[in-house]
């Protein structure tokens, strides 16, 4: 049973079962319920465990947004948060035990379940959205490749250039001059204004996929 009066880690709190979980919150609102008018301290700090205990029950069992999810993928706000996730630090390298981390899963059953919820690998997904970013800079400046490739997570222009040229189908110099040529003859911008650089579809021939890495530069 939980103990109304000491705080669980977060680490022993998801590991109670969800019959404990709800009497314990049950029991520290009717603490802070009693002291209210007496010990505010207590009642204050009741309340302050209640509202972590029923976030962790949030965090466990989602926001409703699991429900038609795939057998074996991962929640709607699983998902949701590792898309936000990943575009916060796509300039910094990504572990697989970062991600799972992020939705609080085990490392060995986190690539399976972000397969069947992405229909990639997470090493495959990760490469793509940089490459993403990559052409979203080309195309919005000036700046050289080797800058845009260490902004974007690669490890240098030769490894911006060989993942780009894999899944556009060109080099990035070749897209970006194209790109540009093809605006200066309609007389505009490359691209109008809140318009993604690189589409969010298919953007070109795709080579087959390594499996997921521990981690990807």
């Amino acid at each position: 049973m939980l103990n109304a009066v000491s705080s669980p880690s977060e680490a022993q709190a998801s590991s109670i079962p969800f019959g404990d979980l709800a009497q314990g919150l049950a029991i520290l609102l009717k603490t802070a319920a009693t002291e209210l008018e007496g010990d505010r301290a207590v009642a204050k700090a009741s309340l302050a465990r209640a509202r972590s205990l029923v976030q962790i029950a949030i965090d466990r069992h989602g926001d409703g947004s699991h429900r038609g999810t795939c057998a074996g993928g991962l929640t709607g706000w699983q998902a949701a948060r590792l898309r936000a996730f990943i575009e916060e630090r796509l300039d910094r390298t990504i572990t697989i035990k970062d991600l799972s981390g992020v939705v609080r899963r085990s490392p060995a059953h986190f690539s399976r379940s972000f397969r069947r919820s992405f229909g990639q690998s997470p090493h495959a997904y990760l490469v793509e959205r940089r490459v993403r970013r990559a052409g979203d800079l080309m195309i919005a400046g000036d700046a050289p490749l080797r800058e845009i490739a260490l902004s974007c997570g690669f490890t240098d222009q030769a490894h911006l250039c060989r993942l780009f040229r894999q899944i556009v189908g060109q080099s990035p110099a070749a897209w970006r001059r194209e790109r540009r040529e093809s605006a200066a003859g309609r007389g505009r911008t490359a691209e109008p204004h809140g318009k993604p650089a690189v589409e969010d579809g298919p953007i070109g021939p795709r080579a087959p996929q390594p499996e997921p890495l521990r981690s990807v530069q």
